[in-house]
């Protein structure tokens, strides 16, 4: 039985069906095209509400649950009273991983930079020679890798903390948790649960389990893993690095940890000026990098091969994004800072800013992100659901900023009334940043058709000032009818 049929439902039923397995997809919203072909290979899928159990479910010895559903959805507790087999879709591409050819697997997860850290690391291992493949909540699904005819020599595995949670028993060769900080607390159920499915990624670890030692969580969370006899604790950070650490020495990416004198020398990978032309200059950012190359250095790539995979990378759209400069103020997007962690890494980048900020706070407090970010902020535009909390926060810790409240009930304008909100606060030098620090589902379909309505409203903002990048006008004036200033 697959429950679920998104990407990894329809993977997991594809692979099961094609092992020979007799297989049922049970989801809750149907796909029209999923289910044609699903039906093609002999597939049976029922649609139905999640308070009804189907019959069929009743006769699955195995379950493969989809990374969305909550430990407490009624299907996967009522097939855990009736002693199913439960994996995740990970679980079960490690248990198939050598139908073509076993590839070896390196781990990433954290709060934030899991994405760009899966990248940047698949890069470097490409750039080191190796056949590799980005994975996993990245977007591809480990399973479609696994199953590759040309097989793969490593794969760079992406993991939530919906994954993690029911990741079983694999044996990676590397893992990072990139850093930790409390989301997702209503699907684990507070943020005890939440640590504890991210330190999962470095059990059975068998080179490397890679900290952040900036994140005292992350190093506590390798010093109570149970990995395997040899496997080498490596930490990264900004400043200079210790003995079987990565960091910073006067703008030079160095390597302390993989290679022999480690005492006394160093190897240089890249350098400030290196991240600066990728665009991945500011603070979290290079943090991404020194992980992403530690977890390369583990597998054996040279130091040249990830200084040119430095070089040569570019950030995914909505990271840090810069869209747009108008009359000296520099417009960034960074919608996919889906928590305040991320929203901190992108606010401490710039100066002076004008910050969008909101939408669905997944139950995590803002408040602490107000507090240490209020010597920095201008003005700042509150959109989203989850107005009232952030509109407490800086209430209570920064009462002198400006608010502009976006209350519109249109999607259309939320982003066109927030950018011009946001122009009519910002002056030269300042930023406007679109750092949400939550979730985009309440307004957008996802982050990235948030960030991509913010770039259209910017640019339309830009045109409006006199169609060029350069000094403009003095902004449009928000309509009274939408925006409220505070």
């Amino acid at each position: 039985m697959v429950l679920g049929l998104g990407v990894t439902g329809f993977a997991a039923a594809d692979t099961l069906v094609e092992l020979g397995a007799n297989v049922t997809v049970v989801a809750e919203r149907g796909d029209a095209e999923r289910e044609r072909i699903l039906s093609v290979l002999g597939i049976d899928t029922v649609v139905t509400d999640a308070g009804e159990t189907p019959d069929v479910l009743a006769a699955a010895e195995l379950v493969i649950a989809s990374p969305g559903l909550p430990p407490t959805h009624p299907w996967l507790v009522g097939a855990a009273e009736r002693g199913a087999t439960i994996w995740g879709d990970v679980e079960l591409a490690w248990r198939v991983r050598d139908k073509v050819r076993a590839a070896e697997w390196v781990l990433v997860t954290g709060t934030n930079g899991k994405t760009t850290t899966t990248q940047l690391a698949a890069h470097m291992l490409q750039a080191g020679g190796l056949r590799v493949a980005p994975v996993g909540n990245i977007g591809t699904p480990v399973l479609d890798a696994v199953r590759d005819p040309e097989g793969f020599d490593v794969l760079v595995v992406e993991l939530s903390s919906f994954q993690l949670h029911a990741l079983g028993e694999i044996w990676p060769h590397s893992a990072v948790c990139l850093n930790l900080d409390d989301d997702h607390l209503d699907w684990h159920a507070g943020a005890q649960a939440y640590r504890d499915a991210k330190a999962k990624v470095y059990r059975n670890a068998r080179v490397a389990a890679v900290y952040n030692v900036a994140d005292p969580a992350t190093m506590r969370m390798v010093e109570e893993a149970d990995v395997v006899e040899g496997c080498r604790a490596i930490g990264f950070g900004l400043g200079m690095p210790g003995r079987s650490e990565l960091g910073i020495v006067e703008g030079i990416l160095a390597d302390r940890a993989f290679l022999d004198d480690r005492r006394d020398s160093a190897l240089e990978l890249a350098t400030l000026a290196d991240l600066e032309v990728a665009g991945l200059a500011t603070p979290h950012m290079a943090q991404n990098v020194l992980a992403a190359a530690a977890l390369a250095r583990a597998v054996g790539v040279e130091p040249a091969a990830i200084r040119d995979a430095i070089r040569s990378f570019r950030l995914d759209h909505h990271r840090t994004e810069v869209v747009a400069d108008i009359g000296g103020v520099r417009f960034v997007d960074d919608s996919k800072a889906t928590n305040p962690h991320a929203a901190n890494g992108s606010l401490q980048a710039f100066a002076s800013v004008v910050w969008i900020v909101g939408g669905l706070l997944k139950g995590v407090d803002v408040a602490p992100l107000v507090e240490r970010h209020a010597a920095r902020l201008r003005a700042a535009v509150v959109i989203g659901v989850d107005r009232a909390a952030i509109l407490a926060a800086f209430a209570r810790h920064a009462p002198g900023i400006p608010l502009v409240e976006v209350d519109e009930a249109d999607t259309e304008e939320v982003m066109p009334t927030a950018v011009a909100a946001a122009r009519a606060h910002a002056s030269s030098g300042d930023t406007v940043l679109l750092a949400p620090a939550a979730a985009s589902m309440d307004q957008f379909e996802s982050y990235a058709d948030r960030g991509r309505r913010f770039q259209r409203a910017v640019h339309d903002e830009r045109m409006r000032e006199g169609g060029a990048d350069g000094p403009g006008g003095g902004g449009r004036t928000p309509d009274p009818g939408g925006p409220r200033s505070r």
